[in-house]
């Protein structure tokens, strides 16, 4: 472990070899400083012209035509206006307005020069509060001559407000104009795509899809029916059956008189009624016939009609209701079996259809997709060029874009750059630094060492032996003066920097008319 005494030893020992070196550090670090003094003053003054405008985005309109007008985004129109604003065109105009091109002479430079003062000019948002859509913007500009500083901050001013209260104006109107051509397009599609559908109905008449679905519908709920009605010819049988089976214990007549004469008589006269009523083909009239028949048959064998029963015969009024009864079971019996064979064949025509009606189907409802989809999108325009049109309405008496000038641009009197003391600041360590750099690099190259230890670790040899230094008074007395005159040329060297700082600006422009007069510079 190196004790403290070694360790002061090596730094006593860089130091002092640096020390050697010190008045060549000392000239570099004058020489840095002088030239870098001389750079500084060298760079011409910058003037700074700005204007600051504050843009209200807020409308006293605008919540009462929330929804009916096209809304604008504030911030993007702003950001597009500073695009434009810096564009090529604009800049060109701004060029021509201030005279800047009066000294080219060549595409190649005008370009040049269009990129230089891109570059130059500054639009920033100072201020956003997200709450209200309003925000302060400023326009900066810097130029060696104040003169043309203001001109061109002044003519992006008027620039920029001019652009954006006509530019709404221009868009809403371009905007109409396209509207209509696209309105125009799409009325002609809406046409044929109506033309299309009626012809595709016209020609597959019978294959369309109904109030029931499509053709899977259609099908499963045929098959439904027809199972519906099986069932309910099943059981109109069964019914049919029974009745039979009662009508097989029955006698048609009890016995013959007076009675039975009567019945008859009545029985006839309601014939007569229903006739007048109803047709042959009624289930009453059938069954009133069937139970008058019922009764003419006679009893046991006997033939008996309306003009010849006897007194002592009567018909059963049991026999004759269940004979009513098997008319009305067998008619319904043959109205659900024809019912049942329509609807196994409309079935049979349906999946005799298979390969037709599911593809005229998928070609309807393509048809009707691709007209709802041109509807939909005519109706969206129509809507659209309404908006535009109220909108354009609103923008003759109102813009959204208020532009008020907080501060207007003015001449600069004072230059607003370069930052001289900080530069002389930033050229005075440099220097130091430049200095210190020279004497360690001469000590890397020349080591010097203080005691024989030092020596002897470097060599890696054994010393035998060290002799003192012995100064004498005059050698003293000449390190002294030369020490003296060390430290006197460093706070020179400070009192230099401090005295460029303070007096930067003249000493600038003593700097400038010395380059002017050996035609250096501008």
């Amino acid at each position: 472990m190196i004790s403290i005494h070694e360790q002061i030893n090596v730094v006593y020992g860089y130091l002092h070899g640096l020390w050697r070196y010190r008045w060549s550090a000392l000239f570099i670090s004058w020489v840095v400083a002088i030239c870098g003094w001389f750079y500084v003053y060298s760079l011409p003054d910058q003037y700074l012209a700005k204007a600051t405008v504050h843009i209200d985005t807020t409308s006293v309109m605008q919540p009462l035509l929330k929804g009916l007008t096209i809304e604008q985004n504030p911030e993007s129109e702003m950001a597009l206006m500073t695009r434009i604003l810096l564009s090529r065109d604009n800049l060109l105009t701004v060029m021509r307005e201030t005279d800047m091109d009066l000294g080219v002479d060549n595409p190649a430079a005008r370009e040049a020069m269009v990129g230089q003062l891109a570059g130059s000019i500054k639009v920033n948002a100072l201020t956003s509060d997200p709450r209200r859509p309003t925000s302060i913007y400023e326009i900066k500009y810097d130029s060696k001559s104040a003169e043309m500083a203001f001109k061109v901050v002044f003519n992006l001013l008027n620039a920029l407000i001019e652009n954006t209260l006509n530019s709404g104006r221009i868009d809403t109107a371009m905007a109409e104009e396209f509207l209509d051509e696209q309105i125009l397009d799409y009325e002609q599609r809406l046409r044929k795509g109506e033309e299309r559908l009626a012809e595709f109905k016209k020609q597959n008449v019978g294959f369309m899809p109904d109030e029931k679905g499509g053709y899977y519908a259609r099908l499963s709920a045929q098959q439904g029916a027809i199972d519906v009605t099986k069932s309910a010819l099943r059981l109109a049988k069964q019914r049919y059956r029974e009745i039979s089976q009662q009508l097989t214990g029955e006698k048609p007549v009890l016995g013959t008189n007076t009675a039975t004469a009567t019945k008859l008589r009545t029985y006839q006269q309601q014939l007569n009624d229903l006739l007048l009523q109803f047709t042959e083909e009624h289930p009453d009239v059938k069954a009133m016939r069937a139970r008058i028949a019922e009764v003419q048959k006679g009893v046991d064998g006997g033939d008996y009609n309306t003009g010849n029963i006897g007194d002592d015969s009567e018909l059963n009024p049991i026999y004759q209701d269940l004979k009513i009864e098997e008319s009305r079971a067998r008619v319904e019996v043959g109205t659900l079996q024809v019912q049942l064979a329509e609807q196994q064949q409309k079935l049979a025509e349906l999946k005799g259809s298979i390969d037709i009606i599911p593809q005229v189907e998928a070609d309807l409802v393509r048809l009707n997709r691709d007209y709802d989809i041109t509807k939909s999108r005519y109706l969206s325009l129509v809507e659209r060029r309404e908006s535009a049109r109220m909108a354009q309405k609103v923008e003759k008496n109102n813009s959204e874009l208020i532009f008020r000038v907080v501060d207007a641009p003015i001449v600069p009197l004072l230059p607003s750059g370069p930052n001289r003391p900080l530069l002389l600041t930033g050229v005075f360590v440099a220097a130091i630094l430049s200095g210190l750099a020279w004497m360690v690099f001469r000590f890397l190259l020349h080591p010097t060492f203080v005691d024989f230890k030092q020596m002897q670790k470097m060599i890696d040899l054994p010393v035998l032996g060290t002799i003192s230094l012995q100064l004498s008074a005059e050698i003293m007395r000449q390190r002294r003066l030369h020490l003296m005159t060390f430290l006197l040329v460093v706070l020179l060297m400070f009192g230099s920097f401090a005295a460029a700082v303070i007096y930067q600006q003249q000493g600038s422009v003593q700097v400038r008319m010395l380059l002017s007069a050996f035609g250096i510079g501008s």
